[in-house]
This record gives structure tokens, sequence and C-alpha cells, in this order.
């Protein structure tokens, strides 16, 4: 892990978990460990350009393994960031997944949170 890595951990880890209406002025809000791990934030950036998409979109996409896919978006949907409908095309079943609003602001903080720790490295 790279040294800037190891920063943005620690900075993640260490950030406060109160909602965004009580930061101080300067602070970066705080990071969204639903959306953070790699697999969930495939699913959540692509959905935000493209939705909705299929489960075999989704596979095929990020390169993950069914039960990679399925876990994952399961997590998202438990958060309420996720929507899954299931359907029939013929006599095949088809899954497919859309962010709701909450999801959709959910991935803006986190872009934000992104964006903010990227400006404060910038600038040391």
């Amino acid at each position: 892990m790279t040294t800037m890595a190891k920063s943005l951990r620690k900075s993640a880890d260490a950030a406060p978990r109160e909602p965004a209406g009580r930061r101080r002025a300067g602070e970066t809000p705080p990071l969204d460990r639903v959306i953070h791990e790699p697999v969930r934030l495939g699913i959540v950036s692509a959905l935000a350009a493209h939705s909705p998409l299929s489960f075999l979109e989704l596979k095929n996409l990020l390169q993950a393994t069914d039960g990679n896919i399925s876990v994952h978006a399961r997590k998202l949907e438990e958060a309420g960031y996720l929507r899954c409908h299931k359907s029939f095309a013929g006599r095949l079943p088809r899954t497919e997944y859309q962010l709701t609003p909450a999801g959709r602001r959910a991935f803006a903080r986190y872009l934000d949170h992104m964006e903010a720790l990227v400006q404060k490295y910038r600038a040391q």
C-alpha cells in the first residue's frame, strides 16, 4: 500500500460519524463504508451512469462473479441505496438494479468526500 493510500485510509478511519449538518467548517464529510468497498463502488458508479442495469450487465461490466454481484447488491439494497426488480423475459428470469434517490445522494456525498481528500492532499 502506498503512503498516499495509507494516509487516505487513516484519514477515512478517523472521519467523524456525525450527521452532515453537525460538521465544522472545513471538515471532510464522513466516508460511507457501504459504498467504499470496491465491488459496491463499481455497482453504484455503473448505476449512476446507466440505470437500470441487469444482473448480467453488471457482472460483465465489473468482471465479477455471480456471488460477488449478488452479495454486494444485497448489501446496497439493505442500505436503501439500490432497488432490485425481478421479472421474466419469456421463461428466463431477469434481475434489474436501479439506484434509489438515497443511493444517488449517498454516492454524491461519497464523491464529495473523495474530492475533499484529493484537495487536502494536493494543498500539502
